[in-house]
């Protein structure tokens, strides 16, 4: 008698691909795929007594730091160091945050009560309260009713009508448009309503908005361009001093985490203007600063240079605090080349002779070093689906 056929040895290897196959779905950061979220290490040092006094006393401390004034110079009391040191070696001194996660207010007041010298500003190269869990998509836009624009039109029309053309952009700047409408401007209101489109929009859309290059002579593209974050409306209409926004954003945990994330990757780290990281992270970095009273933008239609709203004069003795605060947007040359290198690519983008209305490609892969597609990268959907007709034939 014929023996029966021995089983196929697929099911070790579907077991090993399996991990693979379920995150292959996996986009948006959650607390639960930070390595090591604030939320969580809190509940970790709740659950040691020591730990949770020493972190109860710490919060007690936010109060008694004094950044009321930018004459005064800031400190944080020497008991409130030391609490601080007795938690070295627990996790909640290396826990971090996500833009996008739930409940990030929470977790950056963690955060910031566990670093009371940072909370000062008293930054380092490699402090951002954000962990980089930096996840590249391929671009999808849809240029089939771009025709209704007139061919000459300036770029920065066309990627206001490509977020026109998709519901959730179109939804969100919308809704940031009327909350800082001349009319109805409340500041508050609208600088929220902005951090809401730069923090939930796709990154292709709200990128094409802020950083759509313009002829130097075409200062309709550039009015626009300046307009994008309704600098009416979000930013003061007189401008203050610079010292007096920095003490504004440190009293703000989100404001003090979104400059600390920006210090740390659009940090020039020496005289030659070698960047500490990539340029992707920096723009997200400036990106993440729009909505908040550190709010840059561009200061002229002409060309594309960034600054705070802001001013040196009458800084006293602490001119050059000042003046370095404001040349780490106007002078960095960091977040300059940044800029310029979106700006190339977004110009490339509309010089290609596109066959498809609609198209997906990726940012630095292909021939053409600015429009590379992205390796493929299967949906959690077409994964779990090669999975069940696996082992059905197993």
């Amino acid at each position: 008698m014929a023996r029966p056929p021995s089983p196929r040895p697929m099911l070790p290897a579907l077991l090993l691909l399996l991990p693979l196959l379920l995150r292959a779905g996996d986009h948006l950061p959650t607390e639960g795929r930070l390595v090591n979220s604030c939320i969580q290490a809190r509940r970790k040092c709740q659950a040691d007594p020591t730990c949770n006094a020493t972190y109860h006393y710490l919060n007690s401390c936010a109060s008694s730091i004094s950044t009321s004034s930018p004459a005064e110079e800031p400190s944080v009391p020497e008991d409130c160091m030391e609490a601080a040191q007795q938690l070295r070696n627990s996790s909640l001194m290396s826990c971090t945050c996500h833009r996008r996660m739930k409940n990030q207010a929470t977790c950056l007041d963690i955060y910031w009560t566990v670093h009371p010298a940072r909370s000062l500003g008293d930054y380092e190269l490699d402090v951002s309260p954000y962990e980089d869990t930096v996840t590249r998509k391929p671009w999808k836009m849809n240029f089939s009713k771009l025709n209704m624009l007139k061919p000459d039109s300036d770029l920065c029309l066309k990627f206001a009508m490509l977020c026109t053309l998709n519901d959730k952009c179109d939804r969100l700047r919308k809704a940031y448009g009327e909350a800082c409408s001349g009319s109805r401007c409340q500041r508050h209101t609208c600088q929220r309503q902005l951090r809401s489109f730069f923090e939930k929009a796709s990154e292709p859309h709200a990128q094409g908005l802020l950083l759509c290059p313009c002829a130097p002579t075409d200062q309709g593209c550039g009015q626009r361009r300046r307009n994008t974050i309704a600098p009416s409306c979000s930013l003061p209409s007189e401008a203050p001093n610079c010292l007096e926004l920095w003490h504004i954003c440190l009293s703000d945990p989100l404001c003090r985490s979104r400059l600390a994330d920006f210090q740390t990757h659009c940090h020039p780290m020496d005289i030659l203007g070698t960047c500490a990281t990539e340029q992707s992270k920096c723009l997200r970095a400036y990106m993440g600063l729009i909505g908040t009273a550190m709010t840059p933008n561009f200061v002229s239609n002409v060309n594309a240079s960034v600054a705070l709203s802001c001013t040196c004069r009458g800084s006293g003795n602490l001119q050059e605090e000042c003046e370095q605060l404001e040349e780490s947007f106007s002078r960095n040359p960091c977040l300059m080349e940044a800029i310029a290198a979106k700006m190339r690519f977004h110009s490339q983008l509309f010089s290609q002779d596109w066959t498809a209305s609609t198209f997906s490609m990726m940012e630095g892969q292909n021939k053409n070093p600015a429009l590379r597609p992205q390796p493929w990268v299967p949906s959690l959907f077409s994964c779990t689906l090669t999975l069940i007709l696996l082992l059905s034939l197993w």
